[in-house]
């Protein structure tokens, strides 16, 4: 089994290679009245299909018997620090040399189930939703080398590996948001979120050369094991600078704001990004080397106050969004902060229980609202309407998509989100966070309940009850597989929605959950109150929108509180000027001057030539006047 975890990160990798360079080789047509471009088309996408499912496929069962032992172990306690795992050889640097070692033990195993699940129910459910889109091979290709990339990112033993790993995500998150890049919004998404992220990444790197060079190496296992002999300020220096890496890729503030952007991309991508893979990675990795964050108290208190304010800012952005994939945005924001406040409560076991319900759901939340979008024709709410009855299967897998994210019981977001809330509740008394912080986070965290309940409430209503409000449109343009439809999906989309409603209802009920009662009932009363509210104000006026509870507070919350407009002030803008400047100088002074010496000589030897003009007469009397001159001044100063 030591083999498996190269397998599982090794077959998305070669299905992603393959599927770029041979998906489209010519085969000999069959007889059809098709036209021959469109039918090559459908035979180049019909082996992408296989090429990026049956992988996938593979690597989903590597890792659930990677996880068979060690992952039920994580969450019953029983979970032990060796590690099934092998290292296949080094890299010399002349410094700290690079361990290429893959380990599946009880944390990595779990992640490594969750990413290739999720990942193998985005390949099937892509398969009907992009059916004819024509870029369809190397979209399968990419999400292949995304799910690589994340296998390698769970399963690293080295700290530059999982960088690599975490490197390519970034990467795949680009070509992926940017899949539809002839509209330029698209294309605007996935150049933001690879910008906003980077920015991020830089701060990551260096926070891993930090603990490399304390530790004197980059083994995951050897850097936890020095983690008691480092000095205070290498740990709190260190772990703030991967913290950054941890912001930008899990969404979290003051980096979030391309996460609510990346919604551009096809809606399966969504899924996969906010469910399995870069959102996850983040708080990963805070769950891998938690000994280290754990002995930096100020990089705790640091980490709660923004899982504080991002779980209700962006809580309360989704209750005023009416694109229904932008409400799933900010929730996701608002869950990874959840997830972040359990981590510097001091629970990783909560923290990552809460991570991987969230991906069931959550990929189950996006698939649906794949769905509803396909079959509507709009990704907005106030185009939505009475569709409980049109889309049956979407409706119930939707219904318990929303009731896991609102923490309703008995769903596994009831579990989780139960004992993030009462690892929050631990804090105040342990000690392990200042006071202060301790408080505000779990004051948001209360107050996020509530709006969580509002929200998903919300949307629940105005997609699934209330008049139809959905009118036929023309035929889109091709690569937009957005179209009124009168039937349910197909089954190659409903599947994966039936199949992920099973892990959002149930899971909770793994790993031996342990309930505080108090906590429990006290969240489930706010969150009653929460949905109770917006269906009371639904109930009152169906045709109105039940976000005007929020009054004069809803425009701002509608713009995630003028955040990327702050951004655009103060960075944006002041970056442009700033590049005009260089333009303008580049233009005016160095290319000026070379311009100008051009003009210059020009304009010499204009001059010059005037005296060079074939006119004998002219020559001999310069000849003349030279030679008077010479026997003047031979005159007048001898």
């Amino acid at each position: 089994m030591t083999i498996f975890p190269l397998l599982a990160v090794l077959l998305p990798f070669a299905a992603a290679f393959v599927g770029l360079l041979f998906s489209r080789v010519p085969h000999r047509a069959p007889v059809t009245t098709r036209p021959p471009d469109r039918a090559a088309g459908e035979r180049a996408n019909t082996r992408a299909v296989w090429i990026a499912t049956v992988p996938t496929a593979a690597s989903a069962v590597l890792a659930v018997v990677l996880a068979w032992g060690p992952g039920f172990a994580y969450f019953t306690g029983d979970a032990t620090p060796e590690a099934t795992g092998q290292t296949y050889g080094t890299i010399v640097t002349g410094g700290i040399p690079i361990w290429l070692t893959l380990q599946a033990d009880a944390l990595s195993s779990v992640l490594g189930v969750l990413v290739t699940l999720v990942a193998l129910a985005v390949q099937v459910y892509s398969a009907g939703y992009l059916a004819d889109d024509p870029r369809y091979p190397s979209y399968s290709a990419f999400v292949s080398l995304f799910t690589s990339a994340m296998l390698l990112v769970v399963y690293s033993g080295d700290l530059l590996v999982l960088y690599v790993g975490w490197e390519i995500m970034g990467l795949c998150s680009y070509l992926l948001i940017g899949h539809w890049w002839e509209d330029r919004g698209n294309s605007r998404a996935a150049v933001k979120a690879f910008l906003v992220t980077r920015l991020g990444d830089v701060g990551f790197l260096f926070g891993i050369f930090v603990l490399g060079a304390a530790a004197d190496s980059f083994r995951i296992a050897d850097v936890l094991t020095a983690v008691p002999d480092m000095s205070p300020a290498t740990l709190v220096t260190a772990t703030m600078l991967l913290l950054a890496g941890v912001a930008g890729k899990s969404a979290q503030v003051p980096l979030h704001t391309w996460l609510p952007d990346a919604m551009a991309g096809p809606t399966p991508i969504s899924a996969l990004i906010h469910a399995a893979t870069m959102v996850a990675a983040g708080i990963f990795v805070v769950a891998r080397l938690f000994p280290a964050f754990t002995a930096a108290p100020p990089t705790l208190d640091v980490l709660a106050v923004m899982a504080a304010l991002g779980m209700l800012g962006a809580a309360l952005a989704a209750l005023a969004q009416d694109d229904l994939k932008r409400v799933l945005a900010y929730s996701t924001v608002s869950q990874l902060a959840y997830m972040a406040g359990g981590l510097a409560a001091g629970s990783d076991t909560a923290a990552v229980f809460h991570l991987l319900t969230h991906g069931a759901f959550k990929a189950l939340l996006f698939l649906c609202a794949g769905v509803v979008i396909h079959h509507v024709g709009s990704n907005l709410m106030t185009r939505m309407g009475g569709l409980r009855r049109e889309l049956p299967v979407t409706f119930v897998t939707m219904t318990v998509g929303l009731a896991a994210l609102t923490g309703i019981p008995p769903t596994s977001g009831f579990f989780s989100k139960d004992g993030v809330l009462a690892a929050m509740d631990d804090a105040l008394s342990t000690g392990r966070l200042t006071d202060a912080a301790a408080l505000l986070l779990y004051g948001c965290a209360l107050a996020t309940v509530a709006v969580t309940g509002a929200y998903a409430a919300r949307a629940w209503l105005r997609t699934f009850f209330g008049r139809p409000r959905a009118v036929a449109l023309p035929e889109p343009e091709p690569g937009t597989a957005h179209v009124v439809d009168v039937r349910e999906a197909p089954r190659t989309m409903l599947v994966p929605l039936v199949l992920l409603a099973v892990p959002a209802l149930l899971l909770g009920f793994a790993g031996e959950p342990h309930l505080d009662l108090g906590v429990a009932a006290l969240s489930v009363v706010l969150t009653l109150l929460g949905a109770g509210a917006v269906y009371a104000s639904w109930r009152a006026d169906p045709l109105s929108d039940p976000a005007r509870l929020l009054g004069p507070l809803r425009v701002p919350c509608e713009r995630a509180f003028y955040l990327d407009a702050v951004y655009t002030a103060l960075v944006v803008r002041p970056v442009q000027a700033l590049a005009g400047l260089v333009v303008t100088t580049d233009d005016k002074v160095v290319d000026g001057a070379v311009r100008g010496s051009g003009a210059s000589a020009r304009r010499l030897s204009g001059v010059l030539r005037l005296t060079q003009n074939g006119n004998v007469q002219l020559y001999v009397s310069g000849v003349l006047a030279g030679v008077l001159l010479i026997a003047v001044g031979a005159v007048m100063f001898t």
